[in-house]
């Protein structure tokens, strides 16, 4: 069986972002290779956490996704 070292980041996305942006960004987050699980609040949009596996992708991966949809993010919580 083959060991998975998962991790978690949490994004802060500077902008305001309705929910069909959130999730269209979610999807593009969820493709992902490595990617295991993405979810965001309603009370909270602005920010995104991610979980990993952090032998298929890294955190900097991760927020090129997001800042490829002309965003403006930084990592937290790492």
């Amino acid at each position: 069986m083959k060991n998975i070292s998962i991790a978690d980041v949490t994004i802060h996305v500077d902008e305001s972002m309705d929910k069909d942006a959130r999730a269209k960004l979610e999807s593009d987050l969820r493709s992902q290779d490595g990617v295991i699980s993405v979810s965001s609040s309603e009370r909270t949009p602005h920010l995104i956490v991610v979980s990993f596996d952090a032998e298929h992708a890294t955190c900097k991966e991760i927020l090129k996704v997001v800042l490829g949809e002309h965003l403006h993010a930084e990592l937290i919580g790492l």
